[in-house]
């Protein structure tokens, strides 16, 4: 067999590969928000910025009525390498929100993003599209050829997300959790490293202040700007919201 049966046989080869590092846990740096390594003394900002139940449904723990007890929680992830949790500061403003890696396998070149919870004031704002956009970016910059989302297949507005920043939906994995006593399909999403040049140059695009006018509205849709990533590959009949 010639080298193209090879590889259309046993995929094709990867020359050089040399794993990337684990993430540090230390600050990024935006244009409209920066991220900071969640450490215990921001949990009473995030604590009452989510004060909301709803907010906590897709999540595996939580909603926390009390401070103290999503203290506790914060101090537990705060120390946690993985997942590596950080905290979202908007502009100047107070924390509001928290995202993370997880699932991190340099061996493999793979690094999930998830546990992301905002808080209403930081939700749909350029801030908290570029906080996904910053763990995304620096993922890729840093060798790693995989970035994958996962969430209840059920959660719609996860699901949205997904989609408007480029990531592929991939298939749901039916029965793959119980979270809260209830039973959770999973829906995966991922970009990968040939995916990258043309997402960094629409999130580029997005997140240009001319992008935006006087009022604050986008003038171009982030989702329209990622769409050829996801046109490139054949759409599965059931990426559709529940």
């Amino acid at each position: 067999m010639d080298e193209i049966d090879d590889d259309r046989r046993l995929g094709w080869r990867v020359p050089g590969w040399v794993p990337p590092d684990r993430p540090a846990r230390a600050p990024i740096a935006g244009r409209y928000c920066r991220l900071e390594p969640l450490v215990p003394a921001h949990a009473g900002a995030l604590h009452a910025a989510n004060s909301d139940p709803a907010r906590w449904d897709y999540l595996p723990y939580g909603p926390f009525v009390h401070g103290a007890d999503y203290a506790t929680w914060v101090a537990d992830m705060a120390a946690s390498p993985d997942p590596l949790f950080f905290t979202v500061f908007p502009g100047d403003a107070a924390p509001a929100g928290i995202l993370s890696y997880l699932r991190i396998a340099p061996e493999a070149g793979t690094i999930e993003i998830g546990h992301i919870n905002f808080a209403p004031a930081l939700a749909r704002t350029p801030a908290a599209t570029e906080a996904m956009v910053l763990l995304i970016r620096a993922a890729f910059e840093a060798g790693y050829r995989r970035v994958e989302w996962k969430c209840n297949a059920l959660n719609a507005p996860s699901r949205r997300a997904a989609r408007r920043l480029g990531l592929v939906f991939e298939g749901v994995f039916r029965s793959a959790v119980i979270s809260k006593g209830r039973n959770r399909d999973s829906a995966w999403y991922a970009a990968i490293d040939t995916d990258w040049p043309a997402l960094s140059a629409a999130y580029d695009h997005w997140l240009d202040p001319s992008n935006f006018d006087a009022s604050g509205r986008q003038r171009m849709r982030l989702g329209a700007l990622t769409a050829p990533v996801r046109r490139a590959y054949p759409p599965p009949k059931d990426d559709e919201d529940p």
